[in-house]
């Protein structure tokens, strides 16, 4: 099983003739995801480069193609349009990579996205979302995967579908961090675990699906046996996280933050990751996480291991074959 997307999941590419777009889009079609077309503006009815078909707007793609999730490489003065053309169009996934779009646009966007709740925003600013498809064939970047859906940027080959799991035991991953989401993945994997699903929710301050919105439908899912969950510094997220986990969580969550030696009032890396107080900080964080019973990693090369101890395997078991 997996949440929000899977191997039938019919995707389109907002923005797909753009260079961003049309490379990504070519690689998630060589992960096996069923990108079924796109959109730009004015060259609706010719074809990308990838053979697919090119509509003027979201909703002509929807109606002829039958997609339910969309990934946007949209420019930022238009990305936050982008994701509302997306929402009203009826798509439930709506997977935004687009960084530095104006934070004022992204306020008045989440306002709107309240009144349409069966869609699901991940980002912007992020990674985005895949479940691993199972290996039918070589190692590597050259490995081809099959029933699995990649939206996003992200190396798929270093995931392991739970069908592939040598120990049987398979996480969820939820980060604000790009490339944390991969080397927690990248560890889990070489722990023997599968991966369910994965999610970069992004590092802007204003965002769509939260920790807690995907912790929900990370302990409702019966093939996700423990979440890794990655945080920063910068908001009050991971804290509120740790309370909801305490509270309702019935698997085990273990959890690094990222950001430990940051300047308070700097920014680091993104919109998102700067210390405002006492309470943002990586430490501060870290305590709160722990004081409701979760394991924190001080260091992002222990993910793999503590997950595995969390799920009772012990370090020799969890080895990947």
């Amino acid at each position: 099983m997996s949440i929000l997307v899977d191997g039938s999941t019919k995707v389109i590419c907002q923005g797909i003739t753009g260079t961003s777009g049309a490379f990504h889009t070519k690689g998630c079609l060589d992960y096996g995801t069923k990108i079924v077309g796109g959109t730009t503006p004015g060259k609706g009815g010719t074809k990308d480069v990838n053979g697919l078909p090119i509509f003027d707007t979201v909703k002509e793609a929807v109606e002829a193609t039958g997609a339910t999730a969309t990934m946007i490489f949209v420019p930022p003065p238009f990305a936050a349009d982008a994701i509302l053309e997306a929402a009203y169009a009826g798509l439930k996934v709506v997977c935004c990579i687009t960084e530095g779009i104006p934070v004022q646009d992204m306020v008045r966007t989440k306002h709107i996205l309240q009144e349409i709740p069966d869609c699901c925003l991940i980002g912007p600013n992020c990674p985005g979302i895949i479940t691993p498809g199972v290996k039918i064939s070589g190692e590597g970047p050259s490995a081809k995967f099959e029933n699995g859906c990649k939206i996003g940027i992200m190396p798929g080959y270093i995931n392991v579908a739970p069908e592939d799991a040598p120990t049987g035991k398979s996480i969820g991953v939820i980060s604000r961090s790009g490339t944390l989401t991969y080397e927690a993945v990248w560890q889990t994997s070489a722990m023997g675990l599968g991966q369910t699903t994965c999610i970069g929710i992004g590092g802007d301050p204003i965002r769509g699906m939260g920790f807690i919105d995907l912790l929900e439908h990370f302990d409702a899912d019966e093939a996700t046996d423990g979440v890794v969950m990655i945080g920063e510094i910068g908001g009050t997220d991971e804290a509120e996280a740790g309370e909801w986990i305490k509270a309702n969580m019935s698997k085990p969550v273990t959890a690094f933050i990222a950001g430990m030696t940051a300047p308070k009032g700097k920014r680091m890396g993104h919109a998102g990751a700067i210390i405002g107080g006492a309470d943002d900080t990586a430490q501060a964080k870290m305590e709160a996480l722990r004081s409701c019973g979760i394991t924190v990693s001080d260091s992002p090369a222990k993910l793999g291991i503590h997950m595995a101890q969390a799920l009772g395997l012990e370090h020799s078991e969890a080895v990947a074959s």
